[in-house]
Parts: C-alpha cells; sequence; structure tokens
C-alpha cells in the first residue's frame, strides 16, 4: 500500500505539465505583441525621433527578455520537477539545459526580472519630461528592491552552499 501511495504522488509531477504548457502559449502571445511592434515601429522609423527610436528598440529588448525568462522556466522547472527532455543528442540544445537547479533558476529569474525593470526604468528616465516624478520614484524604488532581492538570493543560496559543503579545515582538528 505505501509503494502505490508513493507511485501516486511520484505520477502527480505531470499534473504539472498543463503550467508549463500553459507558459508555452504564454511565449507565443509574446511573440504576437513583438510582432505588432515590430510591425507598428517599422513604418515609422524613418520619421521618429531618436528617443523615439530608442524607447521602441527598449520595448523590444524587454519583450525579448520576457521571452528568454519564459523560456527558462518552461525548460527548467518541466526537467527539474517533471520530467528531463530528450534533446541530448540535438545540435540546438542550450549548454544550461540539465544543469539549471532551483536554486540557479531562481538567481536567472530574478537577474531577468532586474534586467527587465532597469530597461522600464531606462525607458522613463529617456522620457523623462512626460513621467511624474512620483512614478519615476516608484519605479526606482520597485527596481532597487528587486535588486536588493537579488543579492540577498544570491547570498543566500552561497550561504546554503558553505553549509553543505565540506570544510577545508575538515578532519584538521
Amino acid at each position: 500500500m505505501e509503494r502505490r501511495f508513493e507511485q501516486i504522488i511520484f505520477a502527480s509531477r505531470w499534473l504539472l505539465a498543463p503550467f508549463y504548457l500553459g507558459l508555452v502559449i504564454a511565449l507565443v502571445l509574446l511573440l504576437v505583441k513583438f510582432t505588432q511592434e515590430v510591425f507598428h515601429i517599422v513604418p515609422h522609423v524613418l520619421d521618429m525621433a531618436e528617443k523615439d527610436v530608442l524607447l521602441a528598440v527598449l520595448t523590444l529588448i524587454d519583450l525579448s527578455l520576457a521571452g528568454n525568462l519564459l523560456l527558462m522556466v518552461i525548460f527548467s522547472g518541466y526537467e527539474n520537477f517533471v520530467s528531463k527532455i530528450d534533446v541530448a543528442n540535438h545540435e540546438d540544445r542550450p549548454d544550461w539545459m540539465g544543469k539549471v537547479d532551483f536554486s540557479g533558476l531562481k538567481l536567472k529569474l530574478i537577474a531577468s526580472i532586474v534586467a527587465i525593470s532597469g530597461i522600464h526604468l531606462l525607458k522613463a528616465f529617456m522620457n523623462l519630461p512626460n513621467v511624474a516624478h512620483d512614478e519615476l520614484m516608484w519605479l526606482v524604488i520597485v527596481h532597487m528592491t528587486f535588486v536588493l532581492s537579488g543579492v540577498l538570493l544570491a547570498l543566500m543560496d552561497r550561504l546554503e552552499g558553505h553549509r553543505h559543503s565540506p570544510s577545508k579545515d575538515a578532519g584538521e582538528h
């Protein structure tokens, strides 16, 4: 009976598969939005001021980073919690695939969020005359909160790694 119960619990990991399929759909939605932005920018690029072109490019970069973030979560989450993705011999298999554990995924996620937040902050600074001071203040506060969170997560992971790794001095006392 215990063995059957454990098999059911182990099989329950497949309940996460629809979540990752939903994230694939979200990636398609980001692609649609990215394509819409490109088609919106291209016809007007010659009429746009340099600042407006840069803001448009930052929007595309922002969408690209969000797509990268989604792909990391899809690949790493699926491999860490559901099943290995069997593409080991495929020439286009990313080097990091299969090597990012939950801790590494957290750090990559926060790094991506910091980058996305930084782009939003840069866009606000480039559009300073049209951004309210309160809005700018909150963008800085949110960005710094993400930065601090990332530093603290990295520090916690480092401390956790030191706690579990054997000490250089072990056995010398």
